[in-house]
């Protein structure tokens, strides 16, 4: 999403974590990155392990639980941005340089970044691909803004190694202005393993979410509560399986007030509620936290939330920016934002 390159007003910059609260309550504990770079992209593998990047072509990555994060970006890639990366081990991951055309990519390693192998570069001008999802080891989805009216998607069956553009004739039609956010690499989710894939976007008259129970091959759309504008919308989405999921967004242009900026759903997206209690600002990343069922966390540029009812009622709990988070299947959850910024949950 082109917009998402604006500036974010200085107001909302914040260089350290709340202080750590009381045994019982969630807090961010900041680990030391070496990184200048915003941190857009993120997965957590496990309590050791878990991959960051961002601006200036920059990977991160950790095996000793964040004590220290070593640079492992791909080389002759300082001019891209890396919005995305997906990881399945301390040597597997798949990362998504975003923008116009050619600045769309995607580059894979087997060996920890060692070394990389670029795997797919966008030949569409008009395309711009905002984030990726995989279902598995093996399948994964990156989506486009809208080409022709229709979004587009590619998909891959081998782990990121070979990529393919997927026939746009089964995608419902685009609002005029409709795209998608490149903020968190939450745009796209999946609830894997299984077919089922999601996307949010905004842009348009409204704010829309994409559900496909095919490995997306076939795509229906819904309507959502979510306020849509010229850089409002869905910023991230998160499902926990093929039927519970939560939505957050905003305006990024307008940080600090967010009404019905949150949503949840019961039946696969197919229907959804504005929260009872929202952030109230503006959040671009989501997740749900394994083995406490209803607990989810969101975070954006003036805070983090938690809500432990499953995305119905949500409560502050810091005040630092962060712009993305993730939680590995044993329950550890990092974030990570501007200026390098990567800290691990404590405290939950």
């Amino acid at each position: 999403m082109r917009a998402i390159f604006a500036v974010i007003p200085a107001i909302v910059l914040a260089v350290t974590a709340t202080p750590a609260h009381a045994a019982g309550r969630p807090s961010w504990q900041l680990a030391e990155s070496g990184s200048t770079a915003r941190l857009r992209g993120l997965d957590v593998v496990s309590a050791k392990v878990a991959w960051a990047s961002g601006s200036g072509g920059t990977v991160l990555r950790t095996v000793d639980g964040g004590r220290t994060w070593r640079s492992v970006g791909p080389p002759d890639t300082a001019d891209l941005q890396f919005r995305d990366i997906e990881a399945f081990s301390a040597d597997r991951a798949v990362a998504l340089s975003i923008g116009e055309g050619e600045a769309s990519r995607v580059y894979a390693t087997g060996d920890g970044g060692r070394t990389w192998t670029e795997t797919f570069r966008n030949d569409e001008p008009r395309a711009f691909y905002d984030c990726m999802a995989f279902f598995d080891h093996r399948r994964g989805l990156a989506l486009s803004d809208p080409v022709d009216g229709r979004f587009r998607i590619a998909s891959t069956v081998d782990g990121g190694r070979s990529w393919r553009v997927l026939p746009a004739d089964r995608m419902p039609d685009a609002l005029a202005g409709e795209f998608a956010f490149a903020a968190s690499g939450t745009c796209l989710v999946t609830a894997g393993p299984g077919p089922w894939a999601w996307f949010g976007t905004g842009g348009g008259a409204t704010a829309r979410v994409f559900a496909t129970a095919d490995y997306g091959r076939g795509w229906r759309v819904t309507d959502s509560p979510l306020p849509s504008g010229a850089s409002a919308g869905i910023y991230s989405l998160a499902f926990r399986d093929p039927w519970h999921g939560i939505a957050v967004g905003g305006d990024f242009a307008a940080p600090t007030a967010a009404p019905d900026g949150a949503a949840t759903t019961r039946d696969g997206g197919r229907g959804w509620q504005v929260a009872r209690t929202v952030p109230g600002e503006y959040r671009s990343g989501s997740a749900w936290v394994p083995w406490r069922w209803n607990t989810a966390l969101a975070v954006g540029p003036t805070g983090s939330d938690v809500s432990r009812d499953g995305g119905r009622t949500w409560t502050r709990f810091d005040t630092g920016s962060f712009d993305a988070v993730d939680c590995a299947f044993d329950g550890t959850c990092w974030a990570s934002g501007e200026q390098g910024r990567l800290a691990r949950l404590r405290h939950l």
